[in-house]
């Protein structure tokens, strides 16, 4: 019986760990580097409303469906999925799943962890003064020295690596558990501390209208020229950037929430555990905006300035703020946590394979785990600099593109739809309704044909759009 089943990884101790960790996997840079500046690209509020209304009907439904698997299977995600495709008598297929997710996982820690070197580079640069009355090009300079520098890229590559597999080595409760509740409660202070910093000194008022502020047109047109001259015209590209976000920031698709939920105790309320990570994760994105945007229009800048926002144009206003050199290391520091919460999620699922099937230890599962990924990081890093020209590339595209595009618009999408068909067409309700334990039948009702039918196609429609389709 499913009950009865206890990972040999073990548990965490309580629902509101498993919380923590869940919401530490799907906060990370996305929630801080990426919402903020394709909030700027698409409108504002409207684009908000849009990107929870995706949050509502695609991310929750799913993340709910992963999780279930992850706990009927008490395995990593290829475990579960041999398993359960067992006892469902569904197709050894299935166990593909499983294994698109570890190596969707794997993927993007091989690239995520040179991205969050980035911030661990900004970090002692704000700490030691190094953004203090920056200019706009010495900004530009800062950040083109780094990514231009194969040597300093590796290095924070290197050190965030390190930082990462030291945690997972230790295991659940001695590790991943210890670890996440010292670094989200600390992400939420420092994040309210920049809330509060931004009503202080940035223009407060303006940067949450801009975010909350609702209209419609701007989600559904795309406009583009200069403002003396701007041409706008219907465009579904908003509306699918609002729905591609909306799954992958709650890190679906890639094994980590699979991994995590084999870890829930029996008792645990998937639904309204599944609700609150969706609720906390969107909250931070939230804070994030009310962080950055006053700060942004503070200085004169421009909020749809692309990923430069961050790591160039809050370097600039930093800079030029009263306590700018204090708040800005407070920043990068937090941009360090959202990483790290998520990359340790990304390794566990790999790492749990090693020791259910092979017999590792952990110690040496996530030494290994890492090295790899530190090793096909290293062209992650070079992307940016020694083979960043066109004879490295493959497809129009560096091989720091090739595997963001690889991972996050191929295999996450489809992890996600083959989570959603395993649960509604091979699982069928039996499973679900064992695990979910949702007294109302009428929500029960609700959530099946979501994962059914609304879920699916709103999968498909990102899929789709992210390979050129239409």
């Amino acid at each position: 019986m499913a009950d009865q089943r206890v990972s040999v990884h073990g548990m965490w101790s309580s629902r509101a760990v498993f919380i923590m960790a869940a919401v530490g996997s799907a906060v990370g840079l996305g929630n801080i580097w990426k919402f903020p500046y394709i909030t700027g690209e698409y409108g504002g509020g409207a684009f908000v409303v849009v990107y929870l209304l995706c949050i509502a009907l695609i991310g929750i439904p799913v993340m709910m469906a992963e999780i279930l698997l992850g706990r009927r299977g008490r395995s990593s995600p290829i475990g579960t999925m041999q398993r359960l495709a067992r006892e469902e008598n569904a197709s050894n297929a299935w166990v593909l799943l499983g294994y698109g997710g570890v190596v969707a996982g794997f993927l993007i820690l091989s690239f995520y962890s040179v991205i969050a070197g980035w911030a661990l580079a900004y970090v002692f640069q704000a700490a030691s003064g190094g953004l203090n009355g920056i200019s706009a090009e010495g900004a530009e300079g800062l950040f083109g020295g780094l990514v231009g520098s194969p040597g300093q890229l590796l290095l924070w590559h290197s050190l965030f690596m390190l930082m990462t597999v030291a945690v997972v080595a230790r295991g659940v409760r001695h590790g991943l558990e210890r670890a996440i509740t010292i670094l989200m409660p600390a992400l939420f202070v420092m994040l309210v501390i920049m809330v509060g910093y931004a009503y202080v000194e940035g223009d407060f008022a303006r940067g949450a209208a801009f975010l909350f502020n609702t209209d419609f047109a701007k989600v559904f047109q795309l406009c583009t020229g200069p403002a003396e001259a701007l041409d706008c015209s219907f465009s579904g590209e908003p509306l699918l950037v609002a729905m591609g976000h909306a799954f992958f920031t709650l890190s679906l698709g890639m094994g980590a929430i699979m991994a995590y939920g084999a870890y829930v105790p029996e008792r645990a309320s998937i639904t309204g555990a599944t609700i609150t990570i969706a609720a906390a994760d969107t909250l931070v994105a939230l804070l994030a905006g009310l962080a950055i945007f006053p700060i942004v229009f503070a200085s004169g800048l421009e909020p749809s300035s692309g990923p430069g926002l961050i790591f160039q144009s809050l370097a600039i206003a930093f800079g030029g703020m009263p306590g700018g050199q204090w708040f800005g290391t407070i920043f990068f520091v937090l941009l360090v946590f959202a990483a790290w919460s998520s990359s340790i999620s990304l390794v566990e699922p790999a790492v749990a394979w090693l020791v259910d099937t092979r017999g590792w230890r952990r110690g040496s599962a996530a030494l290994l785990i890492g090295l790899t990924a530190w090793t096909l990081g290293i062209g992650s890093a070079l992307s940016f600099n020694l083979w960043s020209g066109p004879e490295y590339q493959l497809f129009g595209k560096t091989l720091f593109d090739l595997k963001d595009f690889l991972a996050s618009n191929i295999m996450l999408p489809l992890g996600g739809l083959f989570i959603s068909l395993f649960v509604a067409y091979s699982a069928g309700r039996h499973m679900a309704l064992d695990e979910l334990s949702i007294q109302r039948q009428h929500l029960f009702n609700l959530w099946w044909f979501v994962i059914r039918y609304i879920a699916p196609l709103g999968i498909v429609v990102v899929f789709l759009n992210s390979i050129g389709v239409f």
